[in-house]
């Protein structure tokens, strides 16, 4: 098969979306920030030999990678390309990801459940989209506590304005007395 990507920025000029033409992650997502905690992705790992990486998001068919801000784009992102294609066709989509990087389980609590199903219709799309995600952290009294991953994770949108829209949203569906903070 002729494996192709697309490169699509995002909001986070700090990130770039490879989007392949076949899955990287067929179950759940991971999120990598450094090339020791990709140990056992060969993908991952080779793409943190490219200087400045920081973080490398694998979920469904694309591969979000983020940088520190002093690479420029242009140099670096043909070589997570050709590290990326190089890897691709040996690269197991259904790979396990160990206990240490594994998602919070979800939580039994119906509330939790009610503001994921609402993030899941409302936000969750539009951030996944943009090679990020959000994750339910905690909900204590009326505080929730998420994580963002991906580009999301290091974009400077996201820690007020994005996070304050999900508030929004979670005002009008869910409990008009909510707050959202990103989990320490």
């Amino acid at each position: 098969m002729d494996i192709r990507i697309l490169i699509q920025s995002t909001p986070n000029p700090n990130a770039l979306k490879f989007v392949l033409n076949i899955p990287v992650k067929t179950e759940g997502k991971v999120t990598y920030k450094s090339a020791d905690q990709a140990g056992q992705n060969p993908m991952a790992a080779a793409i943190f030999t490219v200087p400045n990486v920081t973080e490398v998001y694998f979920f469904d068919n694309y591969i979000t990678v983020t940088q520190d801000g002093n690479a420029d784009w242009e140099t670096i992102e043909e070589q997570i390309k050709r590290l990326i294609l190089d890897h691709a066709e040996n690269h197991d989509p259904d790979f396990k990801v160990e206990e240490a990087q594994k998602p919070a389980p979800v939580s039994d609590n119906p509330d939790i459940q009610k503001i994921n199903e609402i993030l899941d219709r409302t936000v969750r799309p539009a951030l996944q989209m943009d090679g990020g995600d959000l994750q339910v952290i905690s909900y204590d009294g009326s505080v929730l506590g998420v994580n963002y991953h991906g580009a999301c994770g290091s974009c400077p949108s996201s820690a007020m304005g994005t996070l304050k829209a999900i508030e929004n949203i979670l005002k009008d569906e869910f409990n008009p007395e909510i707050t959202v903070e990103i989990a320490g």
